[in-house]
């Protein structure tokens, strides 16, 4: 009895410390082979895909040719004005962790390239979901209500409270 009261402990604790149990984290490549390129459709590419929290999507292109934004809004996005980008990206190869839920918009730094189509909005979607949601345009909306850190906090701490008076319980 005391084994199962100690197991029960540390998933709880676990749980309550945010540890994904059997989760499978995806990396996705923009483009796939042709990676982050006019030639690649990246807009063909990322349809059908789903992003995920905990996700991580790879660039993959030739820095002294090309660079990534990634812009704020989808009137950015849509116009490729990288005039007041969220983040530069200029390494060739850039892996760009999927930490949120929403709507995330990268373009090309050349005008030219994001007006010919080298751009992607990635739908990140809550981790874990079982059932991939079909795609969807991009349009402005809301953020997604998310509870607040003190919500969480509080069940964190009460699911380790719990693991605790258990572990001392098995003692």
């Amino acid at each position: 009895m005391a084994i199962v009261k100690m197991v029960m402990a540390v998933v709880i604790m676990a749980a309550s410390l945010g540890v994904k149990l059997g989760a499978a984290q995806v990396h996705h490549v923009v483009g796939g082979d042709r990676g982050w390129d006019v030639s690649s459709d990246v807009a063909s590419w990322s349809s059908g895909r789903s992003f995920r929290v905990g996700d991580k999507i790879w660039f993959a292109y030739a820095a002294a040719q090309e660079s990534i934004a990634e812009v704020n809004s989808p009137e950015e996005y849509e116009s490729c004005d990288v005039s007041n980008p969220i983040r530069m990206y200029t390494d060739g190869i850039d892996g760009i962790p999927l930490d949120g839920e929403g709507i995330r918009y990268f373009v090309s730094g050349k005008e030219e390239s994001c007006k010919n189509g080298l751009k992607l909005h990635v739908e990140v979607m809550p981790f874990g979901n079982p059932e991939p949601e079909k795609p969807r345009v991009a349009v402005a909306a809301a953020a997604p209500t998310t509870p607040s850190g003190s919500a969480r906090l509080y069940g964190s701490s009460v699911l380790l409270l719990a693991g605790l008076w258990l572990c001392y319980m098995a003692i």
